[in-house]
């Protein structure tokens, strides 16, 4: 069955959502809401016995550039920041303008793939 363990959004808080996964034998992967809480995942796992992405598979969310960097190389989601900026300020300001509220966008992110990820059993 998933599990969820809340984190904040640094890597010390996604490090001890680490050391609360590596009690969790069926553990498989983790996905994080950012890149940082990622890399305090990962580092924890590791530090706990568990090796990625040989027994967990760690994704991280938002393509920071340290992401690559790191031992593993991350993979994560990246968004087009840029252009969710452009799209929001559109929206807001056709919003004000208006007066009516515009239909919401979601951008499409793509999934960046590198080594801290196996492949499914």
């Amino acid at each position: 069955m998933p599990a969820m363990i809340a984190a904040g959004y640094d890597p010390s808080s996604g490090y001890e959502a680490g050391r609360a996964l590596t009690l969790l034998d069926d553990v498989t992967a983790v996905l994080c809401g950012n890149d940082e809480i990622a890399i305090g995942v990962t580092r924890a796992l590791r530090e706990g016995g568990r090796r990625v992405p040989e027994d967990v598979s760690v994704v991280g969310f938002d393509d920071q550039p340290f992401a690559e960097m790191w031992l593993p190389p991350l993979t994560t989601v990246a968004q087009d920041f840029t252009e969710l900026g452009r799209r929001s300020i559109a929206l807001l300001t056709s919003w004000l303008d208006s007066g009516v509220k515009p239909v919401d966008w979601v951008g499409q992110p793509s999934l960046v793939v590198r080594e801290s990820t196996a492949s499914p059993l």
